[in-house]
C-alpha cells in the first residue's frame, strides 16, 4: 500500500499543472546564452587552518527585503565574488581570479509572497511531509541515487562522473575551512546485499578516514582483537542491515574543493548567503547516473510552483529523506520556501522537472542549493526560513568552469 501511495505522489508531481493562461510551453527547459567567466590568473595562498566550528545556521543574513534595498552589484564585485578558492587533497590553497565577459543585469525579480502562514523557530513545521525512501527500488534508482553524504555531516548531489554539488558552509564557515573538511569523503548510496558478503579490502580504512581516525593510532591495537570485533560487527550488520534494507555507504575521497570568494572572505567581510555553494572533485569518477545542472527560472515557470530535494536529515539516521513543496519568495538568487528539513540535508541538490525543447520527454535538473534553515535580516528584524541558493546563468557558468577547465562548454544551459 506504501509503494502504491508513493508512485501515486512520486508521478502526480511530474505532470504538468496547467491552468487557464498557463500552457506546456510555460514549463519548459529555455536554452539562454551564459555569460563568460574566465580564469585570468591564480595565486598560491597559505595552506588553511581547518580549524572552523561548523555552522548549519547563519547569522544576520541579508533577506529579501535587505536585497531589494542594495543597489546592484557593479562588474568589478561581481568579479570579486565569482573569483574562487581551491584546495587540494595535500592541504595546498590557490585563488583564481576571473573575468566576466558578456554579463547583462538582470531585472530584479518580482516577488511573489503567497501568505505563508506564521514560522515557528524549527526546521519542521506543523505535520512532516517528508518521505523516507526505504525501498531500494527507489533508493538505488534515478533520482535519488544521486543523492550523497559527506563527511562533515551534510547532503550533497552528484552532477557529473567526478563531481558532487553541495553548501560552501558545510565545508567553510566564511573565515575558515571547518574542521573534518581536511579529510572530506563523500558517500555514495549503495544497498548491502542481504547476508553481507566479502569485504572489499579496505573497506575499513575508508570508514576510518571518513570519520578522521588516526592510522598510525590503530596499527598499535591488537590486531587478534580487532578482527574478533570486526567479526562480530560485520555479523551484526548482516543481521539487522539484510532484514531492514538500510542503505550503506561506499566512501570516496575528494580530489580538490571549489569555494567562491563570494563565500570565503578570510575576514574581509560577512559570507554572503548568495555563494553558499561549493563544488567537490573526487579522487575517482563514479559510474552513477547524475542530474545535470539547470537555470533557475521564476517561481511561475514551476510546475505547480513546486520543488523537490532528497538529503540525508539527522533526525533519520540511515535514511534517504525526499520532500517538495512551494516557493514562497524568490530574489534574483535565493528560493525562500517551507520544505520540512532538519540539518543534514543542508547541501541537497534541489530539482524539478520540465520538458526538452522540441522532444516530448522530460528532464529533471538541479536549479538550487539547499542552503538549510537560515536567519535572515527583514527591514532589521531577524526571521527564519529555509532558504536555497539559485542556480543564476553566472553560477552556471562559474561552476561549469569549475568543472571543464574553461568556458568551451559553458556557452548555453
Amino acid at each position: 500500500m506504501e509503494t502504491i501511495l508513493f508512485w501515486l505522489i512520486f508521478f502526480t508531481l511530474g505532470w504538468t499543472i496547467i491552468d487557464g493562461s498557463e500552457t506546456e510551453k510555460d514549463f519548459m527547459w529555455h536554452l539562454r546564452k551564459i555569460p563568460r567567466v574566465v580564469s585570468e590568473r591564480t595565486f598560491r595562498l597559505t595552506s588553511p587552518n581547518f580549524e572552523a566550528d561548523a555552522r548549519m545556521v547563519l547569522k544576520r543574513v541579508c533577506g529579501i527585503e535587505c536585497q531589494k534595498e542594495l543597489p546592484a552589484p557593479s562588474l568589478s564585485d561581481l568579479e570579486d565574488s565569482l573569483s574562487y578558492e581551491t584546495v587540494f587533497e595535500n592541504g595546498t590553497r590557490t585563488l583564481t581570479r576571473v573575468k566576466v565577459q558578456g554579463w547583462v543585469l538582470e531585472p530584479t525579480q518580482n516577488l511573489t509572497t503567497q501568505g505563508a502562514p506564521v514560522r515557528r523557530k524549527r526546521q519542521v513545521y506543523g505535520t512532516d511531509s517528508r518521505f523516507s525512501i526505504l525501498d531500494k527500488r527507489f533508493l538505488t534508482n534515478f533520482p535519488f541515487n544521486t543523492a550523497v553524504k559527506l563527511s562533515t555531516g551534510c547532503s550533497g548531489i552528484l552532477i557529473s562522473p567526478n563531481h558532487v554539488l553541495t553548501a560552501a558552509h558545510c565545508i567553510h564557515d566564511g573565515q575558515d575551512y571547518i574542521k573534518g573538511s581536511k579529510r572530506l569523503r563523500v558517500g555514495l548510496l549503495k544497498m548491502r546485499k542481504k547476508g553481507g558478503g566479502k569485504k572489499r579490502r579496505g573497506s575499513r580504512r575508508s570508514r576510518r578516514d571518513a570519520s578522521g581516525g588516526d592510522e598510525s593510532e590503530v596499527t598499535k591495537e591488537n590486531l587478534k582483537e580487532r578482527a574478533s570485533a570486526g567479526r562480530r560487527r560485520k555479523e551484526s550488520a548482516r543481521g539487522q542491515r539484510g532484514a531492514d534494507g538500510k542503505p550503506s555507504f561506499q566512501w570516496t575521497r575528494v580530489k580538490n574543493t571549489h569555494i567562491p570568494k563570494g563565500w570565503a572572505r578570510g575576514g574581509q567581510g560577512d559570507a554572503a548567503l548568495d555563494y553558499d555553494y561549493a563544488l567537490l572533485e573526487l579522487k575517482r569518477p563514479h559510474r552513477k547516473k547524475y542530474m545535470e545542472l539547470g537555470i533557475s527560472p521564476t517561481i511561475k515557470k514551476l510546475p505547480g510552483g513546486m520543488i523537490h530535494f532528497s538529503g540525508f536529515d539527522h533526525d533519520r539516521p540511515d535514511q534517504l529523506v525526499y520532500r517538495f513543496c512551494s516557493v514562497s519568495d524568490e530574489s534574483n538568487d535565493l528560493l525562500y520556501q517551507y520544505c520540512d528539513a532538519e540539518s543534514g540535508s543542508t547541501g541537497s541538490g534541489v530539482y524539478l522537472r520540465l520538458k526538452e525543447p522540441d522532444k516530448k520527454s522530460w528532464k529533471r535538473k538541479i536549479i538550487a542549493v539547499y542552503s538549510g534553515h537560515q536567519w535572515v535580516d527583514v527591514h532589521g528584524v531577524q526571521k527564519d526560513y529555509n532558504v536555497a541558493v539559485r542556480i543564476t546563468p553566472l553560477k552556471y557558468a562559474q561552476i561549469c568552469l569549475w568543472m571543464h577547465g574553461d568556458d568551451a562548454n559553458c556557452t548555453s544551459g
